[in-house]
């Protein structure tokens, strides 16, 4: 696949307004990008830019930290859904999961895939740089027990973002079927290029235009 049709072209940032969410929806018309990832309150918005484009609306859900209730998760998402997203990207209970509450944060992942069931894909984003090996084994397996379409590294709003050995990792630990997306502190078409190698099908960046200027006469 074309690596601009594996890029989330992504603004979450707390203080992005409606000029700066635009810029990021005509670049993901322009470069042809899966979808433009932003935060809710802008989901409407850009579902109907992307009228008619093969762009798709990505938002996120109990983010960055994943401590909201499950029910508040769960409404989230089918209110976003609601107003055209076409995926959703969901935090884990961190928390619970560091404490061995394993059914906990089943539930929580399976609460927002019904949510989301026949409308929108679900992505599970784990937040590597807060776990260890074992936990992001057992946040990967959780999120594919409770039915998710994809697992992602990171919020880029915790201590550290994707890292191609966790790339890998979690490849490993969900199999050839499921998504895996690395999102976090992706800058280049080369840091692009390892991450895909390591198991990537998904990118999360809010360097997309650059990771595509960068691919200059690599048959991209």
């Amino acid at each position: 696949m074309e690596i601009n049709r594996m890029i989330d072209h992504t603004i979450l940032k707390a203080d992005a307004e409606k000029e700066a969410v635009m810029k990021i929806i005509e670049e993901a018309k322009k470069y042809r990008f899966y979808s433009v990832c932003i935060n809710p309150t802008w989901v409407a918005l850009a579902a109907k830019e992307l009228q008619g484009e093969p762009v798709a609306v990505c938002t996120v859900i109990g983010f960055p930290l994943g401590a909201n209730t499950t029910e508040t998760k769960a409404f989230e998402a089918a209110n976003a859904i609601a107003n055209g997203a076409d995926e959703v990207d969901m935090v884990i209970n961190i928390g619970e999961l560091k404490g061995g509450n394993d059914e906990k944060v089943q539930k929580d992942i399976e609460a927002v895939v019904a949510a989301a069931k026949d409308k929108a894909l679900v992505k599970v984003i784990i937040e590597t740089s807060l776990l260890t090996n074992d936990e992001k084994i057992k946040a990967c397996e959780l999120a594919k027990a409770a039915g998710a379409d994809f697992v992602k590294t990171s919020t880029g709003f915790s201590t550290g973002g994707a890292t191609v050995e966790d790339v890998r990792l979690m490849r490993e630990t969900v199999g050839p079927e499921m998504g895996v997306k690395a999102s976090g502190g992706i800058h280049n078409a080369k840091e692009a290029e390892a991450m895909i190698e390591a198991g990537a099908t998904r990118l999360g960046a809010s360097s997309g235009v650059a990771i595509m200027n960068g691919l200059s006469g690599t048959g991209y």
